[in-house]
């Protein structure tokens, strides 16, 4: 009769929790960050059916990185827990804190389990208050350990160097513009200060905010196509300082022209004594966030449709 090989507690332990961290790390990042009026999600992600983020509850939202079929499964078990609650209890009575939680011993107790792999995820809960700085933002890891995070918390492959470009461009003030545009850039940066940073375009792009100016009980808005490439537009000019040099000339020798009298035919006089206006008008890539398929989406319509947004 064989004996089975004896491996220490601590190697065991030490094992998995490798396996753990090389599963996420091959992930695509998720960066949640706080603005002026709430907290922005922004992921990479290409696809438009399996989504990193998403709704939980009224003020509420999740947001993961790892296996698909892993992190589907905890926000599903998370939906259930806060419709349980607020049905039991009252609405009021959902809170991040206790959602997080309730994350944590589940994750804890499948990661100390010898007969079950640990979780490949990461995942962030947050939640919206009246005021920004009551905020709450929790980030839990694949072994249930939970860390509240003040002001952003970055998920994935290259945490650190995403890490470094947010706490350089971060301030409490930020508009959700500005707020975009820092995370596309530093999820752009994952490669270092020594790389040449990516452009992520809308089509590599999740985005949804939990946004304390909607005037409706469900703070949660997935931001599609279109109105992301506004913020991105709008985020990209410079601010203004005054007029330029070239702009300034075009005015001055418009008002010249229209105070000019017309000439005999009148062409002058036919288009007006103003200027003219010019214008005339105006498939699922993440290595690790693998797939079975996806799940029902349970919570009574928790999850906005992408029309909606």
């Amino acid at each position: 009769m064989s004996m089975p090989f004896y491996v220490a507690p601590e190697q065991q332990m030490k094992d998995r929790a490798d396996f753990a961290r090389k599963g996420i790390a091959r992930g695509r990042s998720v960066v949640v960050l706080r603005f002026r009026d709430g907290i922005l999600f922004v992921a990479e992600n290409r696809s438009q059916a399996l989504h990193k983020v998403s709704e939980i509850y009224d003020r509420i939202a999740f947001a993961a990185v790892g296996r698909y079929n892993e992190f589907e499964t905890l926000r599903i078990a998370g939906i259930r827990y806060a419709d349980l609650r607020g049905y039991s209890y009252a609405r009021t009575d959902v809170t991040a804190r206790g959602l997080a939680n309730n994350y944590a011993q589940l994750l804890g107790t499948i990661f100390s389990t010898a007969g079950e792999k640990p979780y490949e995820v990461e995942i962030v809960v947050a939640e919206l208050a009246a005021r920004s700085e009551d905020d709450q933002i929790y980030r839990l890891s694949y072994d249930g350990s939970v860390t509240d995070e003040k002001h952003f918390a970055v998920m994935g492959g290259s945490a650190e160097a995403i890490d470094d470009v947010l706490a350089a461009g971060f301030a409490d003030d930020l508009s959700l513009e500005q707020a975009l545009r820092l995370a596309v850039t530093a999820l752009g940066s994952d490669g270092g200060p020594n790389a040449a940073a990516r452009e992520l375009g809308v089509d590599a792009l999740e985005v949804a905010v939990l946004d304390r100016s909607r005037p409706h009980a469900r703070k949660f808005r997935r931001l599609g196509d279109g109105p992301l490439a506004e913020l991105l537009a709008a985020s990209a000019k410079p601010a203004d300082s005054g007029p330029a040099d070239d702009e300034v000339d075009a005015v001055v020798a418009d008002r010249d022209d229209a105070s000019e009298p017309p000439n005999e035919e009148g062409s002058d006089g036919a288009e007006g004594s103003g200027p003219k206006d010019p214008a005339g008008g105006a498939v699922w890539r993440d290595d690790a966030d693998r797939a079975d398929g996806p799940a029902d989406d349970l919570g009574h319509g928790r999850t906005e449709p992408d029309s909606a947004s």
